[in-house]
């Protein structure tokens, strides 16, 4: 069972997604890795978020950013968006990322800030009690 579930939209995020590892290695906190496209995969998604324990996600998307908000709209656990850079240099899924609607709250850290989410992820983890 991992304390954060990290979910890329697609394998060429998983630089992000390294930086998150490292700090949660670091900081001695379970996780599991998965790419899986909001877009692409959907039932694949809900699926995984079915079945997953993790008790924070990770979610890392660049362009239109949505699958930090498709995790955020299927589960009441605590979801960070990471927004990747691409040919806005990722302020699209930045605006993506923080324009949640009401009742699907989504954290967001910096452009490519794997590691900051990471970071989060572990504060969230000893409010709960789980660090």
């Amino acid at each position: 069972m991992a304390d954060v579930a990290i979910i890329c939209g697609s394998a060429s995020d998983s630089a992000i997604a390294d930086k998150a590892k490292k700090v949660l290695d670091d900081q001695k906190v379970s996780w599991d890795y998965q790419v899986i496209s909001a877009h692409r995969d959907p039932d694949k998604l809900e699926a995984y978020l079915k079945t997953s324990e993790a008790k924070v996600f990770i979610g890392i998307a660049g362009l239109s950013a949505a699958l930090p908000g498709v995790i955020a709209s299927k589960t009441d656990r605590p979801v960070i968006g990471v927004p990747v850079s691409g040919v806005l240099n990722g302020l699209d899924a930045l605006l993506s990322i923080v324009q949640m609607p009401k009742g699907v709250p989504v954290a967001c850290v910096g452009v490519d800030n794997g590691d900051n989410a990471a970071w989060l992820a572990v504060r969230i983890l000893k409010l709960a009690g789980k660090r």
